[in-house]
Formats: C-alpha cells, structure tokens, sequence
C-alpha cells in the first residue's frame, strides 16, 4: 500500500469567513489529480474439495495478470458487501451457487493498487465449470502437492495454500 494519506470522502477541511465575521470551518472539495484512485476491492474463494484447490487460468490477453493461475473472484460492485460479491463472483465464474459466508475471509492480501479477502468454501451447488472464458481460458482442480509447479497470481499464494492445506489435515 502507498504511503499516500487518503481523504475518505473526497473532501478535507479548510478555514472561510461567513459574513465577514470570524474564522469558520467549511468543508472545500479537494482535486489532487497525482494521487492515484482508490485500490480495487477483490474478494476470492479458496475453492477446496478434499485435498484439491479449483484455480482459473487467467487469459493471456487478460491486461492485468496474464497467464497465471489464480483465485476464483472478482471485484465487489459500488454499493455490494464483500461476502455477496463473492457469492455473485462465483455464480458468474464458475456457474455455482455458494451461501455467502458469514464469518471472517482466512486471509486477505493488499497490494499497490488492490486489497483482497479469501474465503475458504467448502460446499456448494452444481458442478464448477468455466462460465466466463473471457477472463479465464481454463480452470482445474490441483492436489496441493502441484501448486509449486504452477505459475500463480501472486508471491503470497503458495505459503497460503500451503498453511490452509496443513490446517486441514491437522
């Protein structure tokens, strides 16, 4: 994450007169065009089935991350909670229904440019299958034991995997 500070509303203090009188404090739109935009909010599931994890193949047309496995997911909508988000993600992704989770994600990363929360699901309804080829040009199940050979979206995915994998058994 930047070091930037962020004004959550768009707005910031500053200092006016009213009537000529003293000082009064007045919200003032503030434009700083050399701030970058708000991080994109990402929500994804880790899909797991016994011992497997579903990956989706990203496209190496895809502008961002191309040619690497990764998570299930998408960005939440303006207005749309995390949890919901990924429920509509995963319904638009994969062609499944999940209950939208109600505890917390098992791990989140944040990046320059985008925060994102994992679930871990384990039940759902339908079969996964690759219902959005646009984004995805394949997706497979992987034992964890295969993770390491595959080229994923980020650094922080195989110790992740990894730990999740351990928990289960333990």
């Amino acid at each position: 994450m930047s070091g930037s500070t962020t004004v959550r509303d768009g707005t910031s203090l500053g200092v006016g007169t009213i009537g000529g009188g003293s000082p009064q404090w007045q919200n003032a739109h503030v434009s700083n065009p050399s701030q970058s935009a708000a991080p994109a909010h990402i929500v994804t599931a880790f899909l797991r089935d016994g011992n497997r994890l579903l990956l989706c193949h990203r496209s190496a047309e895809r502008h961002r991350y191309p040619d690497v496995w990764d998570l299930p997911g998408g960005h939440v909508e303006p207005g749309e909670l995390p949890a919901a988000s990924l429920v509509r993600e995963l319904r638009e992704e994969l062609g499944i229904d999940v209950a939208q989770p109600t505890g917390p994600p098992m791990d989140e990363i944040h990046a320059d440019g985008f925060s994102m929360q994992i679930w871990l699901i384990e039940t759902w309804t339908g079969t996964p299958a690759n219902a959005a080829p646009n984004e995805h040009d394949a997706i497979a199940w992987f034992a964890e034991d295969e993770l390491g050979e595959l080229r994923l979206a980020h650094d922080g995915y195989l110790a992740m995997f990894t730990k999740a994998f351990a928990e289960q058994r333990a």
